[in-house]
């Protein structure tokens, strides 16, 4: 893979995760918030929204690692 492809595949596997990751603290909040005024079951059902977009951010950042890792040897 040439450099210029490389930086800008993992720039945009960077820019996907920070997304998810900024998604998924806003869903923490409201979870948390939840919990917080006295409803423990909303917030963990609020919660597990999260789950999905954590694995899409390990999948990315195993993506990015790899393509990383390729492109050096």
């Amino acid at each position: 893979m040439d450099p210029v492809t490389l930086e800008i595949t993992i720039k945009g596997h960077l820019k996907e995760m920070r997304a998810r990751l900024d998604h998924a603290a806003s869903i923490a909040r409201a979870a948390q918030t939840c919990a917080h005024t006295g409803n423990i079951e909303k917030g963990v059902e609020i919660a597990l929204d999260i789950e999905q977009l954590i694995y899409e951010v390990n999948t990315l950042l195993n993506a990015a690692s790899l393509v990383n890792r390729i492109s050096k040897t």
